[in-house]
């Protein structure tokens, strides 16, 4: 019983892992330079692109997510988020939080 516990556990830990990564805004303001041409220099948007600044961490990373799977579909961005690790995605969430709307 005490080792289908464990098991448990470290399924939860597995899956809740890449989820939980904690981004660095710096590293994630590199990596925006992709970004650049259609949400801003500053995430401030693009038009028709949305801005990107000061939004959660959280609702980027769905974003994002969304478009990897194709449950959103845009094929640029298909293409720019498909690459991306779950670190990237991470980073580029808290460097965009970190802006002022």
């Amino acid at each position: 019983m005490l080792n289908r516990a464990v098991i448990v556990i470290g399924l939860i830990a597995l899956a809740g892992g890449p989820a939980a990564a904690a981004g660095d805004p710096a590293a994630g303001k590199t990596k925006a330079a992709a970004c650049v041409g259609c949400h801003g220099a500053n995430g401030q948007g693009v038009p028709p692109n949305p801005p990107l600044a000061g939004m959660a961490e959280a609702q980027f990373i769905q974003a994002i997510d969304d478009y990897k799977t194709g449950k959103r579909n845009n094929a640029v961005m298909k293409a720019l988020s498909t690459p991306l690790s779950t670190q990237d995605i991470a980073n580029l969430a808290a460097y965009y939080a970190s802006l002022k709307k």
